[in-house]
């Protein structure tokens, strides 16, 4: 009963001996392991200082404005609001390029505002190209999912509270402050941390809207070091800085808060509104509209745009579908991987918790969240300095974006799969154990009827990242080997914005029809289940 099986530990080596043999080749490609020198380079310091400064504008404007978002969510109910908040938790995941092109094709020089500036003979006051479209696509992004997290932690205020605050008269600001911001502060440090790492390693999206080396992060620095200028060195030591910059900030994160687990929440409770007046339903409708209209317009465009002349041609190309064979491939194979590896850690990391063992339990299932500390694209540069001398890198390209995908997508599995799969050892493992239930018979019989839902749901999600990802298909990507979100990307730089439109729509259509046909058939099998029972 209390034998620990051994499979999560063997993956645990292997994700670990993949990764640090990158950061091997990264160290001894590297000229020297000062990072000073880094520092001391003018080109360097500036592209990690605007590193930092577009993270933190970009955390202050997503985190401040989703404090009245989630606030006004909290109070009021109305139409469409689980349809709101559904899309407020998938920006997080949805393909980033899909995204960027809807705000090029409301902001751009060529998009919806310039059109009505230039009917009224005016040019576009602004450019979103550079800092300024770098803060409003990371608003976009993660805006609705800090004021999804924050909505959360509101809703877990208990009811009793609420009535309590109705019952003395309280005002709106009293209550607030009393009972509602104490919530708030406890999670607005992780939320600001999670925020502010995801805009510092933001790839995709400073490399389709950067303005030149005026606008370029350390990423974008790397990709540029290896891919253009062919400087394996210089790549290596950014990527090690780089490392080193994300590992800093992940210890920081960890200890100024515990993590937020997302749940769909409960949206069908109750309201004490105290003191409700016009003024406050006009600041709250204000807040929800504003935030519509930041999420919802970029979607919207990309469906209308996607429709147009160039359908046709965009469908009856092999380049088309050649990419689009390679995403579904890529994205398929790196959420099965992704899946079996975390099922195998969790196996083996809640019998070391039920052992009383939890600090080698949590030793393990950090091994495969390691990609949180080390971006994708170092270890993607580290690969290819590791491979460069042994084999032709880019005829490696599709096992090499696999499994950087792969590894980008274990952590949302891990964190997904964790506390079911615990609750479910706990709950049958002396029934499992008196009937002689193992191996794939107790999973099929146990596990499987028990972690359906949530294995569905950490495949989708690893799903969506795989399908959307651009940083190790930029690297290793060419004319022989590219996915849809490259093929998207060439589209843009080249100014085929119509080609490009049906391209986001059909990346669109694989997100949102990945969660729609789980959903779907999750509801049609538990109506079967109801009338079996």
């Amino acid at each position: 009963m209390n034998r620990t099986p051994k499979i999560g530990l063997v993956v645990a080596i292997v994700i670990a001996a993949f990764v640090f043999s990158a950061l091997a080749a990264l160290l001894v490609a590297a000229p020297s392991l000062n990072l000073l020198s880094v520092w001391q380079d003018p080109y360097y310091r500036h592209v990690t200082e605007f590193s930092f400064y577009q993270s933190f504008l970009s955390t202050l404007i997503s985190v401040g404005f989703a404090l009245p978002v989630a606030h006004a969510l909290a109070k009021r109910n109305f139409k469409g609001k689980r349809i709101l908040l559904r899309l407020f938790s998938s920006t997080l995941v949805l393909p980033v390029l899909v995204g960027v092109f809807g705000l090029l094709a409301i902001y751009g020089n060529s998009g919806i505002f310039a059109d009505i500036y230039a009917y009224f003979g005016e040019e576009l006051p602004f450019s979103i190209y550079g800092l300024n479209g770098i803060l409003l696509a990371h608003a976009f992004f993660n805006l609705p999912y800090a004021a999804r997290l924050l909505l959360q932690a509101l809703e877990s205020i208990p009811q009793e509270q609420h009535k309590l605050c109705a019952h003395l008269g309280m005002s709106q600001w009293q209550k607030f402050k009393w009972v509602e911001w104490p919530r708030l502060r406890q999670q607005l440090p992780h939320v600001s941390g999670l925020v502010f790492m995801l805009c510092f390693t933001s790839f995709a999206t400073v490399m389709a809207l950067g303005g030149g080396p005026k606008s370029t992060t350390i990423e974008l620095a790397i990709y540029q070091a290896i891919k253009f200028d062919f400087d394996l060195q210089a790549g290596a030591l950014l990527a090690i800085w780089q490392m080193v910059l994300c590992g800093g900030l992940a210890l920081a994160i960890q200890r100024l808060a515990k993590p937020v687990a997302v749940t769909s929440g409960s949206f069908t409770q109750q309201q004490y509104l105290v003191n409700d007046t016009f003024a406050w339903r006009l600041w709250d409708s204000i807040w929800i509209v504003m935030a519509s209209l930041l999420v919802l317009p970029p979607l919207l465009v990309v469906v209308f745009s996607g429709v147009n002349a160039q359908l046709f041609t965009v469908l009856t190309d092999e380049r088309f579908w050649h990419a689009l064979l390679a995403s579904l491939q890529v994205a398929v194979v790196a959420s099965v991987i992704a899946l079996a590896a975390g099922l195998a850690i969790l196996t083996t990391s809640r019998r070391l918790r039920l052992n009383s063992n939890n600090r080698s339990a949590d030793q393990i299932e950090l091994i495969g969240t390691i990609i949180l500390v080390t971006p994708g694209l170092v270890i993607s540069t580290g690969l290819f300095l590791l491979l460069r001398n042994f084999t032709d890198v880019f005829s490696m390209a599709f096992f090499i974006v696999v499994a950087v995908n792969a590894l980008m997508g274990l952590p949302y599995v891990v964190k997904t799969l964790a506390q079911p799969m615990l609750q479910i050892e706990q709950q049958y493992q002396y029934l499992a154990a008196s009937l002689g239930l193992r191996g794939w018979h107790r999973f099929k019989v146990v596990e499987w009827r028990g972690l359906r839902k949530p294995m569905a749901h950490a495949f989708s999600i690893s799903f969506m990242l795989a399908i959307g990802d651009l940083g190790a298909i930029a690297l290793f990507g060419g004319q022989e080997f590219r996915t849809l979100p490259l093929y998207l990307f060439q589209l843009l730089g080249s100014y085929q914005m119509e080609a490009a439109a049906v391209v986001s729509l059909t990346l669109l259509l694989l997100s949102v029809g990945c969660f729609t046909l789980i959903e779907k058939l999750f509801k049609a099998e538990a109506k079967v289940n109801n009338v079996r029972r």
